[in-house]
């Protein structure tokens, strides 16, 4: 069968289609992006009605285009942007009433947990225990687990565009602004650290999404167009060493360098901060890098709940819960 999946997210409304079945691998269709740049459209609060203009502009056509492809279903969910809106229903409701599109609210709990089905399909279950890291733009999604479900699945508000916001005016970062935001995001991570390992070992550690993609790319010089399914390794030692180059450039000068696309060039060392931080506290020395992450987690999931479904899977959304409000635990 056909899908779409239309994630609005903290940056871009990305639409990725794919031909897929149960029990077989998604294969990409096509892929459209609109950036959007919805969080940092929120003010007191809540997202601006021009914001929310361009939103329901933006999955207008991607309900048009899913429909063009010839898609059978379309899941649509909304991240960190809309679930830190206080006007986030309203949001919603108008999407649904001008567009047709049920736009789902995750919790960071759930975008864990779909990143994390998505990264064991990905290694198999000859990967052992799985330690998952996914920095976004508005959070950090940590998982751990042996599983298809996680045991522990945390998010954390430390995704690099909120960081840049909140912490990093400068471009460049001054240095000052760079090393209390690191020293920051230890201390936060270092409670973090010791959850995930009352949770047990793990005997791989992920990184997947944009901001990892692109820092392995950079710290191997890799080319951007190499194949998705080569292997990519991003280590703490050449995370240090490209952090210290990139931290001293301006964001025109970033977007330059190949793999980073412009529209996030001004977030790259928020996020490569956060990544170094989190290596550190999960004394992690190496990463793999996996191409999939939470829209294959959400096909996924769909595909495995096609016919009956079963207590242990649960049909979309993931869960029932309310989701939860960022908590700004870095200022």
């Amino acid at each position: 069968m056909r899908l779409g999946v239309l994630d609005v997210g903290s940056n871009t409304v990305h639409l990725l289609v794919v031909e897929a079945h149960r029990g077989g691998h998604p294969d990409p269709v096509s892929s459209e992006k609109t950036q959007l740049r919805l969080a940092e459209h929120i003010e007191a609060g809540r997202l601006t009605g021009a914001a929310a203009d361009r939103l329901v502009r933006a999955v207008k056509r991607a309900k048009a285009a899913a429909t063009l492809a010839g898609c059978e279903e379309l899941l649509a969910f909304a991240t960190s942007a809309l679930r830190d809106a206080h006007n986030s229903a309203a949001v919603l409701s108008r999407v649904r009433a001008e567009t047709g599109v049920e736009l789902q609210l995750l919790s960071g709990e759930d975008e864990a947990r779909y990143t994390f089905l998505a990264v064991r399909r990905w290694y198999g279950w000859s990967a052992g225990r799985l330690l998952v890291l996914d920095i976004g733009g508005g959070s950090l999604e940590l998982a751990v687990g042996r599983d298809e479900d996680p045991g522990v699945a945390l998010s954390l508000p430390l995704g690099a565009g909120r960081l840049t916001r909140q912490r990093l005016p400068g471009d460049p970062p001054a240095r000052r602004d760079v090393d209390a935001l690191a020293a920051d995001l230890d201390a936060v991570l270092a409670p973090i650290a010791r959850r995930i390992e009352s949770a047990g070992p793990y005997d791989l550690a992920v990184g997947t999404s944009k901001t990892f993609r692109s820092l392995a790319r950079l710290a191997e010089a890799a080319p951007a167009g190499t194949d998705p399914r080569a292997r990519r390794t991003l280590t703490d030692a050449g995370l240090g060493q490209l952090l210290g180059f990139i931290s001293r450039m301006a964001s025109p000068d970033l977007a330059g360098l190949d793999g980073v696309s412009p529209g996030r060039a001004h977030q790259l060392v928020a996020g490569a901060l956060v990544a170094r931080a989190a290596m550190r506290a999960m004394d992690v020395s190496e990463l793999q890098i996996c191409p999939w992450a939470l829209r294959e987690g959400v096909i996924l999931h769909r595909l495995d709940t096609l016919g009956v479904p079963t207590p242990s899977r649960r049909p979309w959304p993931l869960t029932d819960q309310q989701p939860r409000r960022a908590v700004n635990v870095a200022q």
